[in-house]
């Protein structure tokens, strides 16, 4: 089939969406399943869900019977973390339970909105190695995707550096297995799904982590194209093209929510098997004060501090099991070191390495243009940005071209678009921007640095690395929007 014939057109009340229709290639053999934390079914009502705490590390023992006195039942356990997940229909769960012996607390299993939704509103489908957007690579997407040239990737390419023993984690929303992009990649033995089915594409009692069929924009296929997206004369190209792609499911795909229990079994889930990177391109505000979550339940100032210490646990027993985290920093343009009452988890969590968001301005019109300008919308603040990284932009009013149309390669598209971060999606490839598309072009650095080194290293040597090889951008040392620099692939592998 030729590029031509491939390429369709649709137009939406939100954003010119190009779609890039494929035909689907086999997925990957099986390799041994690997369990994941145990999930039962609680006996009685179940109305609301609740994180009960250990006073340590450790779950007191005889917990499981203790919580049936107070009214409830275990649904899953996280011994390492001293971390239990409970159910009740009692109103008086909290109370009763928070007097088990060794407890140290027992909250609501509070609900996020995770994704940005108008992530999906917008997003807009579509030997040696060049640069894009005058490659002559074989695989026809790859003169879109800027972001590469910005981190030195096909520098580090020909450095012989592919990410190949690198096994990453992509904590998100599902997956288009069947992608030709991400199939050769994709570990399906290892992945899994935490989200309960509730709207349907369910495998038994959760979600399927395979996405529902379709042509449609999917945050996870996005994130995990731009980490690992295969080099095969086809599509697009990953940072690390040859690293291990293993999904973690812990957002509805339908809506981008999720409860911390989810993302919580998601980290401990990957830690168990051996991931070297989690990518987590998510995030939701914490207000120390205390907020109406997702589920409109009140979370007061004393439960968002313990809701804190239980992202921070996972975060660091994946630390303690070798696993490095990566987390977008999140997209209100929010100032982290004077905006004290709003917590942004898990970049803000110990352990998390958090990524801020650059974009070029033009890009289409010129390739040439500066392509680490902060992005109009990243949260930054030297307290809270480890590193930046391609996010791509939507401010198209301060873009040369603006709203006219351009043409890059052989691709025609709105001028602004070409500076969105290009990937896969389900049924296609498709444009879009956000700390959610930085995150996985630095989670993408780190399997390049981790492949080179045979495949085991530390979480402290990764950002040791990352720190090292960044350009440091902005004013010397620590920046704002840049934090220690902007990621660079072929510095951090040379």
């Amino acid at each position: 089939m030729s590029s031509a014939s491939r390429i369709g057109m649709r137009l939406t009340a939100v954003a010119a969406l190009a779609v890039f229709a494929f035909a689907c290639a086999d997925g990957p053999a099986e390799v041994p399943e690997v369990d994941g934390p145990a999930f039962a079914k609680a006996s009685g009502g179940e109305t609301a869900s609740y994180l009960v705490m250990a006073q340590g590390n450790k779950l007191p023992k005889k917990l499981a019977a203790a919580v049936t006195a107070a009214g409830g039942g275990i649904t899953a356990e996280f011994p390492e973390l001293g971390i239990a997940v409970a159910s009740s229909g009692d109103p008086n769960f909290a109370e009763s339970a928070s007097g088990i012996a060794g407890v140290r607390s027992v909250i609501p299993d509070v609900s996020l909105q995770w994704l940005d939704p108008k992530t999906a509103e917008e997003a807009v489908a579509v030997e040696g190695f060049g640069n894009p957007p005058t490659s002559g690579d074989d695989d026809i997407f790859f003169d879109l995707q800027w972001g590469h040239d910005a981190v030195d990737a096909p520098e580090a390419w020909d450095e012989g550096a592919r990410g190949a023993g690198a096994r990453v984690a992509i904590l998100d929303s599902g997956i288009d297995d069947d992608h030709p992009d991400i199939a050769p990649n994709l570990n399906a033995a290892l992945s899994k799904s935490f989200v309960p089915c509730l709207f349907g594409n369910c495998d038994g009692d959760v979600e399927d982590w395979r996405v529902r069929p379709g042509t449609f924009f999917n945050h996870g296929t996005h994130v995990a194209g731009t980490v690992a997206a295969a080099d095969n004369g086809f599509g697009m190209i990953g940072i690390a093209p040859e690293a291990e792609l293993v999904v973690v499911k812990v957002l509805s795909e339908y809506t981008g929510t999720g409860s911390f229990s989810w993302i919580i079994a998601g980290i401990y889930y990957a830690a168990m098997v051996d991931a070297d990177v989690i990518n987590m391109s998510l995030g939701g505000y914490l207000v120390k004060s205390g907020f109406y979550d997702s589920d409109d339940v009140w979370v007061g100032a004393n439960e968002v501090a313990e809701l804190r210490v239980a992202i921070g646990r996972a975060a660091s027993y994946a630390y303690q099991q070798g696993t490095t985290i990566i987390a977008s920093a999140g997209n209100s343009a929010i100032d982290g070191d004077h905006d004290k009452n709003l917590i942004h988890v898990p970049s803000d969590a110990p352990h998390v390495i958090s990524i801020a968001a650059t974009a070029p301005e033009g890009w289409a019109v010129d390739p040439t243009t500066d392509l680490d300008v902060p992005a109009s919308y990243t949260n930054y603040g030297q307290s809270v940005i480890s590193f930046a990284a391609p996010g791509g932009d939507r401010d198209f009013l301060r873009q040369p071209g603006g709203g006219s149309g351009c043409v890059v390669s052989v691709f025609f598209a709105p001028c602004y678009a070409f500076d969105y971060v290009l990937s896969a999606g389900s049924g296609g490839w498709w444009w879009a921007y956000g700390t959610s598309m930085a995150a996985p072009h630095a989670t993408g650095v780190a399997a390049l640095i981790i492949g080179e080194r045979g495949g085991d290293m530390h979480p402290a040597q990764v950002e040791a690395a990352l720190r090292k090889s960044a350009d440091d951008l902005g004013k010397p040392g620590n920046d704002d929007f840049y934090g220690a620099g902007r990621v660079n692939a072929y510095n951090a592998v040379k």
